[in-house]
């Protein structure tokens, strides 16, 4: 595989509903390694910041319900992360953790949970790389659930 860059995403999303980030540019010859994965509260009025959590998979039908909503079972998760908003606490930091093994050529999706309807905010970074039509299928089949021998 040949780098071919660093991009970086970032935004906003809310709970509930699982954000779509296009990457698929129709070729299975490129793909995204994700090496940095940020969320962080879009609230700061002091009084209410928000803790708050969130996930990055290949898939629109992650389960979204608090007592199981990071996962690193199931292999469409690939990156969570989060964030203490409390203030009552000089502990503010984050927790980050990426699949290193993780390689996407089709979509990504973003899921967050947060104190109310509070927006969440998430800065993602990958670095693209340029690979064989053969890595980018195993990548796809992986990405989907199913078991892949030999990846």
């Amino acid at each position: 595989m040949k780098k071919i860059g660093t991009y970086t995403l970032r935004g906003q999303a809310t709970e509930g509903t699982p954000y779509m980030i296009r990457l698929f540019d129709g070729k299975f010859d490129t793909g995204y390694k994700i090496i940095a994965v940020n969320f962080f509260s879009a609230s700061f009025d002091f009084s209410s910041n928000p803790d708050v959590i969130g996930k990055v998979g290949t898939s629109p039908n992650l389960i979204t319900a608090a007592n199981n909503f990071w996962n690193a079972e199931e292999v469409r998760e690939i990156a969570w992360g989060g964030m203490r908003g409390s203030t009552d606490t000089a502990d503010a930091g984050g927790v980050s953790v990426i699949d290193p093994d993780n390689f996407v050529v089709e979509d990504l999706w973003v899921y967050v949970r947060a104190a109310g309807d509070q927006p969440v905010n998430y800065l993602i970074t990958m670095e693209k790389y340029d690979t064989t039509d053969a890595r980018g299928a195993l990548a796809m089949v992986r990405n989907n659930a199913q078991n892949v021998i030999g990846d």
